[in-house]
């Protein structure tokens, strides 16, 4: 029985394209058919590959490898997650917060995957729904976060919150990230909003430069459902998932979020707790400020 990968790189850095090289390599050398979407095998000039293209590029693959850094790896989620496929993201840039494996580990990772020597974790993702006069004018979904924020610079943005129907606040702001615990180290950390274990199903929701007593971090069940109103009388929004897929949102505009469908299936190598994640990929001060060698 034939086993595909899927290669997903970031052909923007030239660094990327010897160990796009070496993946290829082992793989074909263990057997597998190894795809690639069809603009980056050209660029990458890597022979032996099957060129894919579209939303069905991972369809009957075993698994997909991001390599790259969380850009990389939220666009191979893309493939990835309507096909069920595991996704197992290879760190060449620099945080790689969603990575599993460094570079300098690249030959182990392939081994593994060709033994089958890995588990499989499933990450909890946000559907969202945009409406305007009741049409819907999007329908997407996020690993990391979905955000609502101002489209004009110098205008604050108004909006409604909603909380499984009930109105909780409104917000002057600069716009409002509701993140899953994934994309809790991500934009929603950088907001202000807690750090949460993957392991938790949650929802959260944090105001951006909000002008409210009211504007701390919130983290909701699961199954909570969160509605954000561009009130009618502000600027123009945008809203925009995983920094990816981006969409204008008028004045009056509103958008539905949900606990997604679809979970996105990551790989893990090797186990780690969350905690040491957090201290090699932060630099956290694990040995306190006197362990200086004196």
């Amino acid at each position: 029985m034939s086993r595909d990968a899927l290669l997903v790189t970031n052909t923007g850095r030239r660094s990327n394209f010897a160990p796009a090289r070496t993946v290829t390599r082992d793989l074909l050398q263990a057997g597998f058919t190894v795809r690639a979407i069809a603009e980056e095998a050209a660029q990458l000039d890597l022979p032996g590959v099957v060129p894919v293209n579209g939303p069905a590029a991972a369809d009957g693959a075993e698994i997909v490898f991001g390599l790259g850094g969380d850009g990389t790896v939220l666009r191979a989620a893309e493939f990835a997650r309507p096909a069920g496929v595991p996704l197992l993201g290879i760190n060449l840039g620099h945080v790689g917060f969603l990575t599993e494996a460094d570079v300098d580990d690249l030959d182990r990772a392939v081994r593994d995957v060709v033994d089958r020597a890995y588990t499989v974790d499933e990450r909890l993702t946000l559907d969202v729904v945009a409406e305007c006069d009741g049409q819907v004018i999007a329908r997407s979904w996020a690993l990391n976060e979905v955000t609502v924020e101002k489209g004009a610079r110098e205008r604050m943005l108004e909006v409604l919150v909603d909380v499984d129907g009930r109105p909780l606040s409104r917000y002057g702001c600069d716009g409002v990230v509701c993140a899953t615990p994934t994309g809790s180290t991500a934009y929603a950390f950088s907001a202000g909003g807690p750090v949460v274990w993957p392991e938790v199903e949650a929802l959260l929701l944090v105001p951006i430069s909000a002008h409210a007593l009211f504007s701390r971090a919130l983290v909701t069940s699961p199954t909570s459902t969160i509605r954000i109103t561009v009130e009618p009388y502000t600027t123009f929004a945008l809203l925009s998932c995983d920094s990816r897929r981006v969409f204008d949102l008028s004045p009056g505009s509103s958008v539905t979020l949900t606990r997604g469908a679809r979970p996105v299936r990551v790989v893990r190598l090797h186990p780690q707790p969350f905690t040491d994640r957090l201290v090699a990929k932060f630099g956290l001060p694990v040995h306190g400020w006197r362990a200086n060698g004196r």
